[in-house]
């Protein structure tokens, strides 16, 4: 008896529990519905935003690296010792001025040499081109005293023999002639090598020692390099882009770059080349920024910031990217209506982003946007200025 009774007691309690969740759920959803109406008809507090019209660019910045427009290693075609050398470091170098000098003793020994054996030479031919005459001489005798029958024709034979090979013999004196002329000009050259002197090609006549590898006093070879100079006005920046901007980019484009060496500062300069493969390895193209340096502030080797105009448009429209909202997938703005009690949403295009500034297309925009508080906001909905007294619908 006592057991049926708390089994019915159990379930009455059980009931009632039942019961009771199912009546407070209920007041929960009345009250819910009650709190939903009540916000239908209060105004949401938002800050808003004008829309713009106006100029709009589109820019990306890159890292790069200055490199000397033109550079040269100055070395020596021949081998010796260092007596002098004219040029160090970061000194202006003029085209065609003498930077170093040999010691030049072997190479006037030999252009000495040289001089001998060219005077031997003349000499030789001198001689040749004598025996020559003579034996030219002889055969004219010859045949003189052939026509009155007085000589043989084995003396005319011999004769004719004797005169050929003075005439080789005068060849052969005029071929060592010229050997030994340009023996003495091979000599002269090689003496002239003993001094050094930058030379280039281009428009600009001077440039700057970046380098100095040797002292004087050094005993080098032929083709050891001596200095490197290079050429600073205009300067080279180096950048890479990857596929996405590769499209983007022209040449002739204007840029900008700045550096850590001197901040606030800014340096203009264009587009020059831009390479037309991309290196496998870091699946990027080179690009050169041709940036004039008249002061001479931009080094080779220095970090840059390159920052490229891509697109510019004029008369856009113009809102601030935290009006951009995306509700189910789609961008759009909370347009204020001319009162400034309700929104009405309209879809848009995002165009060129410019710092905290967007282009957007669609439909024609005035007036005013919501900047903060659009996650409260559908279409329709009424709002409140914040720092406005707005009459409640």
């Amino acid at each position: 008896m006592r057991r049926t009774t708390g089994l019915f007691i159990l379930t009455l309690l059980i009931v009632l529990a039942l019961f009771g969740w199912l009546l407070s759920q209920r007041l929960i959803e009345q009250h819910q519905t009650g709190d939903s109406s009540v916000k239908q008809t209060q105004p949401i507090p938002v800050e808003v935003a004008a829309v713009e019209r106006g100029h709009i660019e589109r820019q990306r910045t890159f890292s790069g690296t200055l490199q000397a427009q033109a550079e040269i290693v100055v070395a020596p075609k021949v081998s010796g010792r260092i007596l002098q050398l004219m040029a160090d470091l970061a000194d202006p170098i003029n085209q065609g001025q003498v930077v170093a000098r040999l010691d030049n003793d072997e190479y006037v020994q030999d252009v000495r040499q040289a001089e001998a054996e060219l005077a031997v030479a003349r000499a030789n031919l001198a001689e040749a081109q004598s025996q020559l005459k003579i034996a030219e001489r002889e055969l004219e005798r010859i045949e003189k005293l052939r026509q009155r029958g007085v000589s043989s024709e084995s003396q005319r034979d011999a004769a004719k023999a004797d005169q050929l090979t003075k005439q080789a013999h005068v060849q052969v004196t005029r071929a060592q002639l010229t050997r030994a002329e340009a023996a003495l000009e091979s000599a002269r050259i090689r003496l002239g090598y003993t001094t050094v002197t930058a030379d280039w090609r281009g428009d600009n006549d001077q440039r700057i020692v970046a380098e100095r590898y040797v002292d004087e006093g050094e005993t080098v070879s032929a083709n050891a390099p001596l200095l490197r100079i290079v050429e600073l006005d205009p300067i080279t920046v180096v950048f890479f882009i990857t596929e996405r901007d590769y499209a983007l980019l022209q040449q002739g484009l204007p840029a900008s770059l700045t550096t850590d060496a001197y901040p606030g500062e800014s340096f203009s300069g264009t587009i020059e080349r831009i390479a037309p493969v991309f290196r496998e390895s870091t699946r990027q193209a080179r690009v050169e920024v041709q940036v004039d340096n008249p002061l001479l502030k931009l080094k080779p080797g220095m970090f840059v910031r390159v920052t490229v105009t891509l697109e510019k448009m004029d008369n856009a429209t113009i809102v601030p990217e935290q009006a951009l909202v995306t509700r189910d997938g789609n961008s759009g703005v909370f347009l204020v209506s001319d009162d400034g009690t309700r929104v009405s949403w309209q879809p848009v295009t995002v165009g060129i982003r410019q710092d905290d500034r967007v282009q957007v297309n669609g439909q024609p925009l005035t007036g005013e946007v919501v900047i903060l508080g659009q996650q409260l906001l559908d279409d329709g909905s009424l709002i409140r200025v914040a720092g406005k007294q707005t009459r409640t619908l």
